[in-house]
């Protein structure tokens, strides 16, 4: 699961950054604002990265989904690349704990398989 999951949030770390070039043409805005929102959301995703695994994190990882989806109130294609991404991190945590439970079955099977086997002594 953790490499799926890193995988997706590294992607939105980039998307993350465009999106806030695009916002800094948005008159409205600081840029300061702009770069701390972005910035924060940025480091969360890179953090998340090593907290997958951990109670918590994949709960952090939808909220930085729900982040990502309502940005596109200020970016418009946000909404969609929000949804997008929210499809790849459902995906990630799904298969991911699936590939990580065929895991844990196979190298049980082969703890098994090795100790049923005798001693060639």
């Amino acid at each position: 699961m953790r490499t799926l999951c890193a995988s997706t949030l590294i992607g939105e770390f980039f998307v993350i950054g465009f999106a806030g070039l695009v916002a800094m043409k948005d008159p409205d805005l600081s840029t300061a604002t702009v770069w701390t929102v972005c910035g924060v959301a940025m480091l969360l995703s890179v953090l998340l990265c090593g907290m997958i695994t951990r109670p918590g994190g994949v709960q952090l990882g939808w909220a930085l989904q729900l982040g990502l989806v309502a940005s596109g109130f200020v970016v418009p294609m946000m909404f969609i690349l929000g949804v997008v991404f929210a499809g790849l991190w459902w995906a990630s945590v799904h298969y991911g704990r699936k590939i990580d439970e065929a895991k844990a079955r196979w190298a049980a099977q082969e703890e098994a398989g090795a100790s049923a086997e005798p001693d060639a002594a």
